[in-house]
């Protein structure tokens, strides 16, 4: 593996779950340049914003770079001698089912691999499972009662071969967009081709939709069950694939047709004219996609979704073929990697099933294991609250943040500060969940580890090192297999690289594999480290023999299901019993992802790029639910229930449904003082796949009253410790923050100096403008800027871009300095605005400048301004700006 400078390297991008080849090149100077790879067949060269910007995310501001004990620096060799002494004390006291390993959908898969092999094999628990059960669990259940084992049936190019693509509970615009542009191509090119939306918000995916169906909250069952009674009783059914592959169907339809019109549109929240529409473009439609993500995953009964979903593919033989089946696309790089190793508590490796007494003396038999375990283990919410309950003696923790990601997030913060002993294996030094780590062990990042992952298609790609571990970080792969060592068995957990335990991995998925699994990369068996460096994408299943093309991956287009008689299984589901919220509490609150942040932002919060669209945490509310509270556009939002509450900034939009209230997953107590929002989600969870509701909570909004609103620039991070309301952001050459007080200050000057680090004599240039009430401050050092703060008694206005780059700009002009206390620029000077393209670093300035300047159409704009033109996701963006402008002109 080449670290050398001038070398590109082949690689695949860390965040979500569509596998885009990345292209990686370090300069002489050390610095790191990325492109999307062309010949990787997941994105052709494309990348996200994400993407796009990921070299900015690699310096080494934050990182954990030694092992530490209570905080304290420590050896390797001490801090895992602790975490097996720590681990054995409770094994040898209280039983295997005492100690847990919680991991995640970034690690690789041979870290997973190692990671289940250990606790199922080694330890004898099943204790172990990911955060992976947050985004996929229940695609995974609905697979595997339907189609016998976790199978996703096609591939991405079934998107650009169908004639009608729904999507449900997929915000692809923003959450997948380089597979979402691969859809806009295919309706581009094919304008007969039809899209439909399914989503309770007009999410920018909707602008790509000939129908968008506002559904209520929950509400996917009821509409694909009434969809199979249509075509059943519309002679749409494909008889001739029911009766030969299947069996279940009339329980199934019995099921639909127990749900009449009127109870379809009540949990639907559908017009009649809206369901025979979505109705008869299913019907009328040869090949149909049907592309669910959170919104159907994340729900007290997202496995009935699944099923309902896929028992109207099974009906109309709709599966299998190009251009048609259900198609789940997951968050995670590697959440597929993870579930063909067996990463969740309830399965095994290699697709195998734990409650199947074969299936487990097959993988105790390969692995040479003197044990294994004989149950499933506790799911992610089961599993912290046994930690809460003192049942987890010992917690080992890879790679994710469970004090934001899970529900009930503070009872998650609770359980980790009481539990007797706590591993945490990251690669940052500061986060919501290592702040109650016993032991930190530093683990490889993006850029220095080495393995593989599979995306939503099940192709697997590699991800190649191409800078050197910093410190003394080491592979989370290494870090398992020096406890599997320490605990007595070295011989199980001698592998020599990443390359020998792919192969050990690929062996088990064609042991005794006699076409009866899904899942077989046998080819990949011998691999040797030469052929491992060199391996290039591919899909599975590929079994020892296959040539080389691979032939058709796609499943079950005729039969061959992994059920015992391998015929696929209807599921008879029915709607979710209504949710009564309690008193008082008149607002469902939906949560989820935003275009340019990732998670917990603990790699996308170090590119100022990234947090230049969205730079704060919000709460999109409907303008008739903003009226009736007294909320106007940028106040801030308290969001609470009975569990906790959040303070974020108002976004009022007619994207959003009355009662709706839509909050971003991913700020964290190290970005702002009070936006964990999943502190507010119940622990409610799907009875069948373990995965929570992280989409339906009730809560209450109020405005959030302050007496004092500021906005800041400045080259260090400010210190906002006492603000009633803060949110900090990188900017280009320091930071950027807005606050709020509850009362106003008498005297600004002591705290405008603490914010900014300076002497509280230190002298400052002032203005107050007795119209606006805004007062501005700032400080230099020479010809640098080294802060600038904004305060008003309301929302404070002004150009945060602009002001953010002034961070970057020379000042030996003492008169320039002014445009600063503006809080604009000269008017012979450009403002991009608030930045819409992160890609390209267009600002809203730009793209209002080339519609008034006669650009009439998102590609003119692109030309023009180069919004747009690189994965596409804001043209939604500028789209609205468009139809805003048109509707201004018709005025």
């Amino acid at each position: 593996m080449s670290r050398e400078p001038g070398l590109t390297v082949r690689t695949t991008c860390p965040y979500c779950g569509v596998g885009c080849g990345v292209l990686a090149t370090r300069g002489e100077d050390g610095t790191v340049a990325v492109r999307g790879d062309p010949d990787h067949p997941a994105n052709f060269g494309r990348l996200c914003s994400k993407g796009s910007a990921l070299a900015e995310t690699l310096d080494l501001d934050g990182r954990l770079l030694h092992p530490e004990i209570a905080g304290e620096r420590t050896s390797w060799d001490t801090a895992l001698d602790r975490v097996v002494d720590r681990f054995a004390a409770a094994i040898d006291e209280h039983g295997p089912d005492s100690v847990a390993l919680y991991v995640s959908g970034q690690l690789l898969t041979e870290d997973y691999y190692v990671a289940n092999k250990l606790m199922k094999g080694f330890i004898g628990s099943a204790n172990i499972d990911t955060n992976s059960r947050l985004c996929m669990a229940s695609s995974v259940a609905g697979h595997r009662r339907a189609f016998g084992t976790d199978t996703v049936p096609g591939t991405y190019e079934d998107l650009e071969l169908a004639e009608l693509v729904v999507l449900t509970g997929s915000n692809l615009a923003w959450c997948h967009p380089v597979v979402y542009q691969r859809l806009a191509a295919a309706k581009a090119a094919r304008p007969d081709m039809k899209v439909v939306l399914v989503d309770p918000r007009r999410t920018m995916t909707a602008d790509i939709a000939d129908l968008h169906l506002a559904i209520a909250p929950d509400g996917d069952v009821a509409l694909f069950l009434g969809l199979l009674a249509h075509l059943e009783e519309n002679s749409m059914i494909d008889v001739g694939y029911i009766e030969a592959h299947t069996t279940g169907f009339e329980a199934a339809l019995t099921a639909a047709r127990a749900v009449g019109l009127a109870k379809l549109m009540a949990q639907t929240g559908l017009a009649e004219a809206e369901l025979e529409a979505f109705f008869g473009l299913w019907a009328s439609a040869d090949k149909v996609v049907t592309v669910y993500s959170q919104g159907v995953n994340q729900s007290a009964s997202g496995t009935d979704k699944v099923n309902a979903i896929i028992n109207c593919h099974l009906a109309t033989g709709r599966i299998g073929r190009p251009g048609a089946g259900p198609l789940s696309v997951t968050g995670q790089p590697n959440a597929m990697g993870g579930r063909e190793v067996g990463g969740l508590a309830n399965t095994l490796a290699a697709h195998m099933d734990i409650e199947n007494a074969e299936h487990r003396d097959r993988v105790q038999r390969f692995w040479q294991s003197p044990t294994i375990a004989e149950r499933p283990g506790l799911k992610a919410v089961d599993l912290f609250r046994a930690v809460g309950e003192g049942r987890i003696k010992a917690l080992w923790i890879m790679a994710t943040n469970p004090v934001d990601s899970l529900p009930d997030a503070g009872a998650v913060e609770a359980a980790l500060k009481a539990c007797p002993f706590v591993v945490v294996s990251d690669i940052m030094a500061e986060t919501d969940t290592i702040r109650h780590a016993h032991v930190k062990l530093p683990s490889l990042g993006w850029g220095e580890k080495d393995g593989t992952v599979t995306n939503s298609e099940r192709r697997i790609s590699r991800q190649r090192a191409f800078l050197s571990a910093p410190g003394e970080a080491r592979a989370d792969w290494w870090q398992l297999t020096e406890v599997g060592r320490r605990m007595g068995h070295g011989e199980a957990f001698a592998y020599p690289d990443a390359a020998g335990i792919f192969r050990e991995h690929a062996a088990l998925t064609a042991f005794e594999n006699h076409g009866n699994r899904d899942l077989d990369i046998g080819a990949c068996a011998d691999l040797d480290g030469e052929a491992y460096d060199a391996l290039s994408p591919f899909q599975w299943p590929q079994p020892a023999g296959r040539g080389a093309d691979g032939g058709d991956t796609r499943f079950f287009a005729a039969g061959g299901f992994y059920t015992a008689d391998r015929r696929a299984r209807f599921v008879p589901v029915s709607p979710p019993a209504g949710n009564t919220a309690p008193a008082g509490l008149r607002y469902t609150l939906n949560t989820g992802r935003i275009r340019d942040h990732w998670h917990t932002m603990t790699r996308t919060g170090k590119s100022a790029r990234l947090s230049a669209h969205i730079a704060e945490s919000f709460s999109e509310i409907h303008p008739r639910d903003a009226k009736a509270l007294g909320i106007g556009e940028a106040d801030l939002v308290r969001v609470a229930n009975h569990r906790g509450e959040i303070v974020v900034r108002a976004l009022i939009s007619l994207r959003q449904q009355p009662g709706n209230v839509f909050v971003p997953m991913h700020w964290t107590d190290q970005w702002a003082s009070s936006a964990r929002v999943n502190r507010l989600v119940a622990p409610v969870v799907d009875p069948i796949s373990g995965q929570p509701a992280l989409k339906r909570t009730a809560v209450t909004l109020a405005k959030f009253e302050a007496g004092l609103y500021g906005f800041v620039v400045s080259r260090e991070r400010p210190a906002l410790e006492g603000a009633g309301y803060w949110a900090i952001a990188r900017a280009r050459d320091g930071w950027r923050a807005e606050f709020a007080f509850v009362d106003a200050f008498a005297d600004s000057q002591p705290f405008i100096c603490s914010l900014l680090g300076l002497q509280p004599d230190t002298p400052l240039i002032s203005f107050t403008d007795p119209r606006s009430g805004l007062t501005r401050h700032a400080a230099f050092d020479g010809a640098r800027l080294i802060g600038a703060v904004y305060l008003s008694d309301r929302p404070v206005a002004v150009s945060r871009s602009w002001a953010a780059d002034q961070l970057g700009e020379d000042f030996a002009n003492l008169s320039s300095r002014w445009r600063v206390i503006a809080g604009r620029p000269a008017n012979d000077m450009p403002d991009r605005g608030a930045i819409v393209c992160a890609c390209m670093n267009v600002g809203v300035n730009d793209i209002v400048g080339a519609i008034r300047g006669g650009c009439m159409s998102v590609d003119a704009v692109s030309k023009v301004t180069t919004a747009g033109t690189n994965c596409g996701s804001c043209k939604s963006e500028i789209k609205g700006l468009l139809d805003e402008h048109q509707i201004i002109a018709a005025e």
